[in-house]
């Protein structure tokens, strides 16, 4: 079955899905055996653009963009700290308003079917990059829609003063004041190093927009084929400056939600399953032919309040719906084990977590007295629901449905409407919504990249703060944490911003999730970054005879 489903998927025509990719020459057939050769990961989600910069996460920025791109730095999947990528090294000049980059030398870009490049990485590929998120002026800037969500919810456009080249191997950063968060976001997946080159190229064809659709970096995996919503496939770049990945071609394959992932992996048509639901777990762990790997996340699943909407522009009323709502339950029917509640927006692991916020207490009684007391005697309201999977929610719809049996016995009545992909954000920014449930993974220990995108007045433009709430006293705080070069003093600043955020209550936090991924036994070096993304890499299959021999032993050790 596993070789039949990889055997068809070889046969098919490319297609010119909505991403417009598309192949000069038919597709080369794949070498040899899949199980010998490659993987197929099986992952729920769906794509608008392969470049991260335009993307607001998902399937783009949790799966695909550590195997197409790299950027200027990196987080260490084991210590959590900052390390080089790219760049070499980096200094810190003018008490942290200029960040100049020591780039690595002969790395190459991909060779694909689109485009040949004709030199090495260099500073030109970085200033690019960058230039067209930061300058409104750029000519690539409004290239596909010119929205970059994330950078754009932390007002980079307003903090870069120039991104220059000094030499072909050294790229400065000039900052109009310090930003104690700007290395982190430079080490995040939105913040990939893209072509000069290739976007000259296709300038000068009168293509820009293929830059989005047709990928080209430095990473360790290259685009072959795309068909929407059914899979996408990837051939190894063999010249990446890492060194060669172990395997040849590898199939995310879109085709499959819920117990269809499942089975396919239990049948052997996936080799990988991304975000098992909750409640598989149980499954999974009882099949010896499955292992499992299980790292802490940094995510959040929240309910945001359309704090522009009445009633919800009272805060108190706010405060009665999350009184409504069973926390609890939600963690036995979603969760499984698999997560804790949150009672912050920051996860747990943030190092500027409050570990004295408390959790809104469970009480629909005293729910309904309040909506009373503000004069609401009937309470109706619609609630946006994302239908996929989430790394930060594993089965939103249930979620949902569980917050419409929590919100009656306060006498409101909840109307669920599922929606999919982007459709979503443009909904919601239309303003005629009263509730959404969604969350935020991020790549970044920094609670910038937390607050900022989600919470700030600049984040409503930026199509990120579902909620549409502005509170100038908050962004001060987080405006004063980047100031500040003390870590003890940042601490303090955002533990005042998130006790504004437990009086406002614009959204409520639900939840923190693990990050899960379950595998083949014969499937190796597949290791999770905590900041939710996997790297196909160093992934490798290994001969049946040892693996079985190995999960013999593990078994025998853990008995």
């Amino acid at each position: 079955m596993h070789n039949l489903v990889i055997w068809m998927l070889s046969l098919v025509c490319l297609a010119a899905p909505a991403l417009g990719v598309r192949e000069s020459n038919p597709v080369p057939a794949l070498l040899g055996d899949i199980s010998e050769q490659g993987f197929v990961y099986c992952v729920n989600g769906t794509l608008n653009t392969f470049n991260p910069q335009l993307a607001s996460g998902g399937l783009t920025v949790d799966t695909l963009a550590t195997q197409l791109y790299d950027r200027l730095l990196a987080v260490d999947p084991y210590t959590y700290r900052l390390i080089p990528n790219l760049a070499e090294s980096w200094e810190m000049l003018d008490k942290g308003a200029i960040w100049r980059f020591r780039l690595r030398k002969y790395i190459p870009f991909q060779s694909t079917t689109w485009f040949t490049p004709g030199r090495m990485m260099n500073a030109d590929d970085v200033v690019f990059s960058f230039q067209r998120i930061f300058d409104s002026q750029h000519p690539w800037n409004g290239v596909n829609g010119g929205h970059y969500p994330y950078f754009d919810s932390l007002q980079f456009n307003d903090i870069v003063e120039h991104v220059k080249k000094i030499d072909d191997y050294t790229v400065e950063f000039r900052l109009k004041s310090p930003d104690a968060s700007f290395l982190w976001h430079l080490a995040t997946q939105y913040a990939p190093v893209l072509s000069a080159e290739y976007a000259d190229l296709l300038t000068r064809s009168g293509q820009p927009e293929q830059m989005d659709r047709k990928p080209v970096g430095t990473g360790p995996f290259m685009l072959n084929e795309y068909r929407a919503g059914q899979y996408i496939r990837l051939f190894r770049n063999d010249r990446y400056w890492k060194g060669m990945p172990h395997m040849k071609h590898v199939v995310i394959d879109l085709g499959a939600g819920g117990t269809g992932r499942l089975s396919k992996l239990l049948t052997g048509e996936c080799d990988v399953l991304a975000w098992p639901a909750a409640s598989q777990l149980s499954t999974l762990r009882a099949d010896p032919r499955v292992r499992l790997t299980v790292r802490p996340g940094m995510n959040v699943a929240w309910l945001a309040f359309n704090t522009h909407r009445p009633p919800l522009d009272d805060y108190r009323v706010r405060h009665a719906i999350a009184l409504s709502i069973n926390n609890q339950r939600l963690m036995q029917s979603i969760y499984y084990g698999s997560g804790e509640i949150a009672t912050s927006i920051l996860p747990r692991a943030s190092w500027a977590y409050d570990h004295q916020s408390k959790l809104t207490e469970h009480d629909p009684a005293r729910a309904r007295e309040i909506l009373t007391q503000s004069g609401i005697t009937q309470l109706r309201l619609t609630l946006w629901v994302p239908v996929a999977a989430q790394p930060y929610n594993p089965s939103p719809l249930k979620t949902a449905e569980l917050l419409q049996a929590d919100m009656a016995q306060a006498g409101i009545e909840l109307i669920i409407v599922p929606v999919k992909g982007r459709f979503q954000e443009t909904k919601l920014m239309q303003m005629n919504h009263d509730l959404t449930l969604s969350g935020w993974s991020t790549d970044s220990f920094d609670p910038d990249s937390f607050l900022r995108p989600l919470l700030s007045c600049a984040a409503i433009r930026s199509q990120t703060n579902y909620a549409h709430w502005c509170h100038p006293e908050f962004d001060k705080l987080l405006q004063k944490a980047l100031l500040s070069e003390q870590l003890s003093q940042r601490v303090e600043y955002y533990q005042k911003a998130q006790a504004i955020l437990q009086q406002q209550l614009p959204i409520l936090p639900l939840a923190s999730s693990l990050q899960i991924q379950a595998y083949r036994y014969d499937i190796n070096g597949l290791i999770i970054n905590p900041l939710g993304n996997v790297s196909f890499a160093g992934v490798f299959r290994e001969k049946p005879r040892e693996a079985v021999m190995r999960s013999n032993y593990e078994e025998q050790q853990s008995q």
